[in-house]
C-alpha cells in the first residue's frame, strides 16, 4: 500500500512548515534571509512514484528595506555584498550592521563576532593612513589623541583674502606699541618697545608645533600710490622683518607684485611663489618661547584686492590645530571609518571590507546572523564598497528582514493543507486495509 508515499508528503510538509515558522520568527531579525524548500519527487524505476522529498531548503538573499535609526554604529549594504567578521577564530559573513564599540575599540555585533576590514599603517599613529588591499583583519578603532599640527605643517598654510582701501590716505596712521622680543614682554621692560604705524590691521590665530594657540597680527601701512607693507606680530611681540610683506596693486585695485621684505615680484612671474611668515622660538628674540618649532609658513592672498571702500577680510583660513581626543567615528559610503576629534577635525582610521559569492545560494547559516562559506558558494570576492558589484555602505542604516510576513501567512495556509491531506491519504490507506482483513 501507500502508506511510504504520504508518510513522504507529512515529513516533507513538516520540513515546510519548519521553515516557514523559522520565517516568521525571524521577521523582525535584522539583516535575516528568508528560506523556502524545494521539494522533488522519488522514483525507484517504477512506474507509481514512492512519493516526495525535500532536496533543498534556499536562501533569498534579496536586499531587504533599508531603514533609518540615527545610531551612528548602525550600517547597512545598499546593493549586493556581505560584512566580513571574525567569531573565534572563524570567518563569517552578514548582512546585519548592529555594531557596538568594545572598550578596546573592536567594531562587534551582539554576539562578539567583531568586523573586519582594513586598518591603519601604523595604529599608534592616527595620521599615518589607511592601508587598503591584502587580507583584512579584524578592524580597531585607536584612542590616541590626534596629535597638534603646527600652522604650515601641512603646506596649506595661512590663506587670506582681503580688500584693502584704496582711498586711504598714507598719513592717516594709527599707533601700535609692541615689544621687540619675548623676553621683554615677559618682564615688561618697556625700554624694549616699538611704536609702529598702520592704516589697517587684522588678527587671526595660529598653532605652534604642541598645537598651543596663538593670536598673530598683520598690520598695513600704505606707503604710496598702490602700495603697501605690512608688519606682523606674535601675541604683541613684533617680529624682526621690517616690513615682513610688501605689496603692490596695478591701478585696477587687483594685488600685482608681492615678497618678502621689500623685494616683490610679479603674480604672473612663472617663479613667483607665494610669501612666507616666520615666528621663531627663542626665550630671548623669538616670540614662541622655547621648546617648540619655528612657525614658517606660506601667506597666500590670492584675489586680493585694493578698492575703495571699507578695509575688511574676506575670508582667512590656516591649516594649523591644536591636539584632539577622539569624540566618535562615522562611516563614509566606501565603508571608510572616519574619526571625529575634539578639535573639530576628522581622520580616516580604517576602512570596512565586503566580500561577494558567485553563488550566495551556496552559503550556510550558521547562526548569530552569520552565514559560512561551502564549496557550493565558491570563494570569497574580496573588495570595497561601491566598487565592482559591491554596493555602498549606508550609515545610521540597518536593513530589515527581507521575509514577506503576508505571503509567509498564505505558504503557511498551504503547507497547513498539504500536511492534512497526505495524513487523509494515510488514513485512507487504513481504512483499506481494514476492508481488506476483514474479508471471509
Amino acid at each position: 500500500m501507500g502508506f511510504s508515499q504520504a508518510l513522504s508528503g507529512v515529513n516533507a510538509a513538516s520540513q515546510q512548515l519548519d521553515v516557514i515558522g523559522n520565517n516568521i520568527s525571524n521577521s523582525q531579525t535584522k539583516g535575516f534571509k528568508s528560506g523556502s524548500v524545494q521539494f522533488s519527487d522519488v522514483f525507484a524505476n517504477s512506474a507509481v512514484g514512492l512519493g516526495t522529498r525535500v532536496s533543498g531548503i534556499l536562501q533569498d538573499f534579496s536586499t531587504g528595506s533599508l531603514e533609518s535609526t540615527g545610531r551612528n554604529l548602525d550600517i547597512a549594504i545598499a546593493g549586493d555584498g556581505f560584512l566580513r567578521f571574525q567569531q573565534e577564530g572563524q570567518v563569517g559573513y552578514s548582512r546585519n550592521g548592529q555594531l557596538t564599540m568594545t572598550a578596546d575599540g573592536y567594531l562587534e555585533n551582539a554576539q562578539g563576532a567583531r568586523l573586519m576590514g582594513y586598518g591603519l599603517a601604523d595604529a599608534t599613529d592616527v595620521n599615518s593612513g589607511v592601508v587598503t588591499g591584502g587580507q583584512p583583519g579584524v578592524l580597531n578603532i585607536p584612542a590616541a589623541d590626534m596629535p597638534a599640527s603646527a600652522t604650515g605643517a601641512t603646506g596649506t598654510g595661512i590663506n587670506i583674502l582681503l580688500n584693502l582701501d584704496g582711498a586711504t590716505v598714507a598719513d592717516d596712521t594709527s599707533t601700535a606699541v609692541l615689544y621687540d622680543n619675548l623676553d621683554a614682554k615677559t618682564t615688561e621692560d618697556t625700554d624694549q618697545q616699538t611704536s609702529i604705524a598702520y592704516n589697517y590691521s587684522t588678527s587671526f590665530t595660529v598653532f605652534d608645533s604642541q598645537g598651543a594657540q596663538h593670536n598673530a597680527t598683520l598690520y598695513f601701512q600704505k606707503t604710496g600710490d598702490n602700495e603697501w607693507v605690512a608688519r606682523t606680530a606674535l601675541d604683541g611681540v613684533l617680529t624682526t622683518d621690517d616690513p615682513a610683506l610688501t605689496l603692490k596693486f596695478d591701478t585696477s585695485g587687483k594685488l600685482s607684485e608681492i615678497g618678502e621684505g621689500a623685494a616683490t615680484t610679479a603674480i604672473t612671474d612663472p617663479a613667483f611663489t607665494w610669501p612666507n611668515l616666520t615666528f621663531t622660538a627663542d626665550a630671548a628674540t623669538g616670540q614662541l618661547g622655547e621648546g617648540v618649532n619655528d612657525i614658517n609658513t606660506t601667506f597666500n592672498m590670492a584675489g586680493s584686492t585694493q578698492f575703495a571702500g571699507d578695509s575688511t577680510v574676506k575670508s582667512l583660513a590656516q591649516d594649523g590645530y591644536s591636539a584632539g581626543a577622539l569624540v566618535g567615528i562615522s562611516f563614509a559610503d566606501d565603508g571608510t571609518i572616519v574619526g571625529n576629534y575634539a578639535n573639530e577635525k576628522t581622520v580616516d582610521l580604517g576602512q570596512i571590507a565586503l566580500a561577494s559569492f558567485r553563488n550566495p545560494e551556496g552559503l550556510t547559516p550558521s547562526g548569530d546572523n552569520l552565514f559560512a562559506a561551502t564549496a557550493a558558494s565558491g570563494n570569497e570576492l574580496l573588495g570595497t564598497a561601491g566598487t565592482g558589484t559591491l554596493g555602498s555602505i549606508e550609515s545610521e542604516t540597518l536593513e530589515a528582514s527581507n521575509v514577506d510576513l503576508t505571503q509567509e501567512l498564505v505558504n503557511l495556509i498551504i503547507a497547513q493543507r498539504n500536511y492534512q491531506a497526505n495524513t487523509n491519504s494515510i488514513r485512507t490507506q487504513s481504512e483499506v486495509m481494514d476492508q481488506i482483513a476483514q474479508l471471509r
